[in-house]
């Protein structure tokens, strides 16, 4: 008994790959440059934004450009079951190494609240380091005043964060109505509830700029405010970012419905975006709790 056996497609050589690498070069060049110039108080390097702008232009024709390959090879039944498993071995780490992304930030923020501010504090036995080191040192967290002597308050969990926290939950729900109107083939509720989840998802970031511009102008929060201004901006301004990512993904996938890519059988894609965003509100649920809460 023979078997038929599926070819296993091999793109050719493609350089999308060292656009993406160029343009994430320039993104942390043009960012550092921007960052030490205003540490130094300037307003950031403009030789520094424009790399940083151009890393940016870089990515995106990088994502468009990519995108645009992977959806034609797909749309023309290039892909095989064996490929299909590819795409989701491939997502799947990626989502993993995102954890592993996040999961350095979270323990940075561990090891500064729970081992760092004790010890400066003069905990286990270290009284002599507290008194030599900074003596009028209080081992409360956060750490609203820095060695320096500034002072800053610090955010709440109330207000704008808790709205945001409501903001992705209902994000989640609507995006997982939207994968089960895709699996029902319920185009009308599928369209909808997609363009619902993106909604939201603009919603919370317009959300987090009304709220960092609350920590700079009212609170005196920065990113300049010790080693709590620093966990606060890095753990929310990454997940910010990715949240932007994944708003981006999710306006593809509702063109890609325009067009009627996707199928109640095949469509990996969209399951891809959901889990991304799923992750991503996982991702806040911790450091809601972590970085605002406790």
């Amino acid at each position: 008994m023979s078997s038929k056996k599926q070819a296993y497609y091999v793109p050719a050589q493609s350089s999308w790959p060292i656009v993406g690498a160029v343009s994430l070069f320039l993104i942390a060049v043009g960012a550092g440059l921007t960052v030490q110039n205003m540490a130094e108080g300037g307003g950031g390097s403009i030789f520094g934004k424009f790399i940083l702008l151009s890393g940016f232009l870089f990515l995106l024709y990088m994502f468009a450009g990519w995108f645009s390959s992977v959806i034609t090879e797909s749309m023309e039944g290039k892909y095989s079951d064996q490929m299909s498993r590819s795409f989701r071995q491939g997502m799947s780490w990626f989502i993993f190494s995102e954890i592993m992304f996040f999961g350095a930030f979270f323990g940075a923020l561990f090891y500064a609240r729970m081992i760092s501010v004790p010890w400066l504090g003069g905990a286990s036995n270290n009284a002599m380091t507290h008194e030599v080191l900074w003596p009028a040192f209080e081992a409360l967290w956060p750490l609203t005043t820095t060695p320096d002597g500034t002072t800053t308050q610090a955010m709440g969990w109330q207000g704008i964060p808790l709205a945001n926290t409501i903001i992705l939950l209902l994000s989640s729900v609507t995006l997982h109505m939207a994968h089960i109107s895709l699996e029902q083939n319920k185009r009308m509720a599928l369209i909808v509830w997609l363009e619902l989840t993106i909604v939201l998802a603009g919603f919370f970031l317009y959300y987090q700029g009304v709220e960092y511009v609350h920590a700079y102008q009212d609170l005196d929060l920065t990113l300049q405010s010790g080693v709590y201004g620093n966990t606060f901006f890095l753990l929310t301004g990454f997940h910010g970012m990715h949240v932007l990512l994944g708003t981006i993904i999710l306006t593809i996938l509702l063109a890609r419905i325009a067009k009627d890519h996707f199928t109640p059988k095949d469509h990996f894609a969209f399951q891809a975006g959901s889990w991304y965003w799923h992750f991503v509100d996982v991702v806040w649920l911790s450091l809601f709790v972590f970085v605002y809460v406790l």
